[in-house]
């Protein structure tokens, strides 16, 4: 059979058409004046992009309209409307909501487009179909802008939208089985979610390195480092045999090269690589782009990492500070940047898996002892060389990281799982749409009236100029369940 006809088959009672054949109207925002705050519940708001994501329509993302400036109420939301966002990230652009309960006086922005269907369509099926992959595919290849920045689609490249159309009554039991399927894949995606949750709390607790060491307060505990003005909170009370040092007892601390722009365009000066935040993760080194920088070979000698140095995290977000993990040689010569600390321990004292393990789960530690500027955390290098370390004895040392790695491995396997069930959800959330807008989900029925008869009445009501009260008839119930992106 050729491409061509399987494009013209169709199952029994279904027409092909555009978005425009069941639509009576599709009303474009407006742009508002607005302040930089959210609005008052008395006060006109104007809808923001973000508020608009798959199947989620947050009323309380706006910004407020100045007292006193023109609006007009025309542009007014109501529960039941349907939205799309015209502007928006690759993976929301044209993402479908159906508005819910809906705070009074919110208003529709010039990035969101209102869809007002006929009374022959279901509006549940036509929320559905808009995230269907097909439409998804459409919506992709049509929006304009770079791939990772914001992307937007003409009113009339949506009206274009090439969609089957089967009957009402059909489209009734498709969106029938579409929520129950929706409903079950969305309580497996909450559980899947909790274990996620789940998952990183255990792996924070098992990779302490005091996990399961920590003695009560009428047992005989080793002694607390000397104060020395950070803000230490409540260390675990370890065994006897346990010290407690600060970083700077136990490790050589430094900072890294700040980027000088001008250096940058010396030829003369060697070209080395250099590790930012971005390659600092909790617990691994993400490698995968590694930026060049030009320093001085002195500074570049002193600053080449060595296997074994712990890299801390400096500045950043404030769950940044503090983590990271260790470099074992994977590129030679490399360096780091001022926001990142090494810490190079002397004398085999400790473990530098230790260390870094110990330092990851101490985020409270470093959440109090940072400081925040407008935009960016940081910690400075006296602060964080006082950082309390907490040194098992020597013997015991060796046995602790065995432990710690086998348990994260059993970790990483069940994160693997739950990795692959997301996987498999979206695939099945995909699956499900993609037989329901083909034909393919539930059986035809040959009483049903042929759509092609009401894409003609709602032509004739669309020519008859009934938009408004079209817009304020009772709605037809809406779904409950979260829609996602298809992943098309």
């Amino acid at each position: 059979m050729s491409k061509n006809a399987i494009k013209k088959s169709l199952p029994h009672g279904w027409t092909r058409g555009r978005l425009r054949d069941v639509l009576i109207t599709i009303e474009a925002g407006k742009s508002f004046t607005c302040e930089p705050r959210q609005a008052e519940e008395y006060e006109w708001g104007v809808i923001k992009v973000s508020a608009m994501t798959w199947g989620t329509f947050r009323a309380d993302e706006n910004k407020a309209v100045p007292a006193g400036k023109p609006y007009d109420s025309k542009y007014e939301i109501h529960s039941g409307d349907i939205l799309i966002s015209r502007a928006n990230t690759r993976e929301y652009v044209g993402a479908p909501v159906l508005v819910g309960k809906c705070r009074p006086r919110l208003l529709l922005s010039d990035k969101s487009l209102r869809l007002i269907p006929g009374k022959e369509i279901d509006h549940r099926w036509l929320l559905h179909m808009l995230a269907s992959p097909q439409v998804r595919h459409y919506i992709s290849d049509t929006a304009t802008g770079t791939k990772d920045s914001m992307r937007n689609i003409s009113q009339q490249a949506l009206l274009n939208a090439p969609i089957d159309i089967p009957p009402l009554a059909e489209q009734q039991r498709i969106v029938d089985v579409i929520e129950d399927g929706l409903s079950r894949l969305d309580a497996a995606q909450r559980s899947i979610d909790q274990c996620s949750i789940r998952l990183r709390n255990l792996r924070d607790r098992v990779s302490n390195p005091t996990f399961g060491y920590t003695v009560s307060a009428d047992a005989d505990a080793a002694d607390f480092p000397a104060p020395a003005g950070t803000i230490d909170l409540d260390l675990p009370r370890l065994p006897r045999d346990w010290r407690w040092l600060r970083l700077n007892d136990v490790a050589q601390v430094h900072g890294g090269v700040t980027k000088d722009s001008k250096k940058q365009n010396d030829p003369a000066l060697p070209e080395v690589p250099y590790l930012r935040v971005a390659n600092v993760q909790r617990g691994w080194l993400n490698l995968d782009q590694v930026s060049m920088i030009r320093v001085p070979e002195k500074k570049a000698i002193a600053l080449t990492l060595h296997p074994g140095d712990v890299l801390m995290n400096e500045g950043g977000d404030r769950n940044k500070l503090g983590r990271g993990w260790i470099w074992e040689g994977q590129i030679p010569g490399v360096i780091h940047q001022n926001h990142v600390f090494r810490a190079r321990v002397r004398d085999a004292e400790i473990a530098p898996k230790l260390l870094s393990w110990y330092a990851n789960s101490s985020g409270r530690w470093f959440d109090q002892n940072g400081k925040q500027s407008v935009n960016l955390a940081s910690i400075s290098l006296s602060k964080i060389k006082n950082f309390p370390l907490p040194i098992p004895p020597k013997a015991e040392q060796q046995r602790i990281v065995d432990r710690i790695e086998d348990n994260l491995s059993v970790l990483d396997n069940v994160a693997s799982l739950t990795t692959r069930s997301l996987v498999r959800s979206a695939s099945l959330r995909r699956a499900l749409l993609s037989r329901a807008f083909t034909g393919r989900l539930v059986p035809q029925d040959s009483h049903d009236e042929h759509a092609s008869l009401a894409l003609a009445r709602i032509a004739v009501e669309r020519d008859a100029g009934t938009t408004k009260p079209a817009r304020r008839r009772s709605v037809q119930r809406a779904r409950t369940t979260t829609q996602q992106e298809p992943n098309a």
